[in-house]
């Protein structure tokens, strides 16, 4: 490889809102780019995680209409934290209402880590609506992918930041570790949640990456996001994500086969390891699977983000 692909310059968006979806939720989101491009969605992790402007940098701008969004809870939309009527079909459903009310008839669709397992649900829930799929860092949430990262699996790996995620847990309930942090993530009492959420988040951001990036770990520290991150995230994680069945978004490969797609993986992910990423690849030969060998899970690694600018400029049109 001998020149690697970086963002594109920055832009501003075009147009702003906030979307009414229900239930009391307005979903923010941005329009960037050329108003007459190819539409593509960005779908952010956490779940919880919410946008930045450096997203709209991994589109063409001259190419692409750039539609990104926050997920109920979190980033700009409203209510904050908020854990009522806030599944993946929630959001499933939030992400038509967004391309209705945006006058979008088909949209290349972009996701990674949690993004990917909101964008596959999507596509298996509304194929007819998906140009392309553009996967990166793939989270299957199946219970033994929960398991190895936040129940000691990564910890073999992470021994000295296990045991700053370990700290406002007794050693009596580590057993389950994502039920002793839910206890408190929802508790009545708020210094108890901004500890437990500084653990949590920061847990995320000291082990995604190949390589240490303190700004990011003190970034997943900040009060505001790290409640809105570590709630959401533990609310989904232990409700299953809130599907049918433990492999539900495997299962229903078979809807999205004819779909072109580029699927991009961290050989050193230790938050999404490989192996989901290699079973979406077995279920899915047809999708373009790109194995990055010097990279962790991190968005911004250089051989991922060269594949992920290289998969939306085969897509652009």
């Amino acid at each position: 490889m001998s020149e690697l692909r970086n963002l594109y310059p920055e832009i501003g968006y075009r147009e702003s809102g906030h979307l009414d979806v229900g239930d009391g939720h307005q979903v923010y989101y941005e329009d960037c780019g050329n108003p007459d491009g190819k539409p593509a969605v960005f779908v952010h992790g956490g779940p919880g995680g919410g946008i930045a402007g450096v997203y709209r940098r991994l589109f063409d701008p001259g190419a692409y209409r750039i539609i990104l969004f926050d997920q109920r809870g979190c980033g700009s939309s409203t209510p904050h934290a908020s854990l009522e009527a806030n599944t993946t079909w929630h959001l499933v459903a939030d992400m038509e209402r967004l391309r209705e009310h945006l006058g979008v008839e088909h949209w290349q669709v972009f996701g990674g880590s949690w993004g990917s397992t909101l964008a596959l649900a999507y596509a298996e829930t509304h194929p007819e609506r998906v140009t392309e799929l553009v996967l990166r860092g793939i989270f299957l949430l199946r219970r033994k992918e929960l398991d190895w990262y936040y129940g000691g699996g990564a910890a073999t790996i992470f021994p000295d930041k296990w045991e700053n995620y370990c700290a406002p847990i007794p050693e009596s309930e580590r057993g389950d570790m994502i039920a002793a942090y839910y206890q408190r993530l929802t508790g009545d009492n708020r210094d108890t949640r901004i500890e437990a959420a500084r653990a949590w988040s920061q847990w995320e951001g000291a082990t995604t990456s190949l390589l240490p990036d303190p700004g990011r770990v003190s970034g997943y520290g900040a009060a505001r996001f790290a409640e809105a991150f570590a709630r959401i995230e533990c609310h989904y994680f232990i409700n299953g994500g809130f599907m049918e069945s433990d492999g539900w978004l495997l299962d229903n490969v078979d809807r999205i086969r004819h779909i072109p797609a580029v699927v991009v993986q961290g050989r050193y992910d230790m938050a999404t390891p490989v192996t989901s990423a290699w079973d979406l690849h077995r279920a899915w030969p047809e999708a373009d699977f790109r194995l990055v060998p010097d990279a962790g899970h991190a968005f911004s690694e250089p051989g991922i983000l060269h594949e992920l600018i290289e998969a939306t400029d085969r897509f652009r049109g």
